[in-house]
């Protein structure tokens, strides 16, 4: 079993923001594979459905961003899940809008959704996936930036990003973690 977390912020105003943009990737795969992300359990709203015959929980922390980690031990803690089937979507303003990176390991990078999770579940060794968001331009405060809607042109470019996502994460599913990172990170 794998489980895929998709970090944002619960509740109608952060819908569109570059924070959510790891629940958009939640819900792009959800829609993809036919998964309901509906059931509210361990401070999270979860999925469970069978990907390429593997199965998979689907999870969207409704702790808001910097409390991620709280849901994550949660549901870690109930099920005996394994970190090694861990993948994490996240937003990451060092990487270009319209990229993705891939990792297994690193430091929050300032982010601190990433904070809690690293502080919750004891390491920085699990898979991510950072979708690039960007940096502000100078002057403008980063906590506004990443809270801000994404504008119509990155919004035009965005099926694009939530699909090379879900391949991404598909082959991940199929396929070592790391091989999956040498053939997407290439892509990107």
């Amino acid at each position: 079993m794998k489980w895929i977390v998709g970090l944002g912020n619960p509740g109608a105003a952060y819908q569109d923001t570059r924070h959510n943009i790891g629940f958009m990737a939640v819900d792009r795969f959800a829609a993809r594979h036919s998964i309901a992300v509906t059931q509210a359990r361990h401070k999270a709203v979860l999925g469970e459905g069978h990907v390429g015959g593997q199965k998979v929980v689907l999870i969207k922390p409704m702790t808001y961003m910097n409390l991620s980690g709280e849901a994550l031990r949660s549901y870690m803690d109930f099920y005996k899940a394994s970190i090694d089937d861990l993948i994490v979507l996240y937003d990451d303003m060092d990487t270009p809008y319209g990229n993705i990176r891939l990792r297994y390991q690193g430091s929050p990078g300032g982010h601190n959704g990433m904070k809690s999770l690293i502080q919750h579940l004891g390491t920085p060794q699990f898979n991510r996936i950072r979708l690039g968001i960007s940096r502000p331009r100078p002057g403008f405060p980063i906590v506004d930036y990443v809270l801000t809607k994404f504008t119509k042109e990155e919004f035009a470019a965005m099926p694009d990003v939530l699909d090379r996502t879900c391949d991404a994460l598909e082959h991940a599913l199929q396929h070592p973690f790391e091989k999956t990172m040498g053939l997407f990170n290439a892509s990107s």
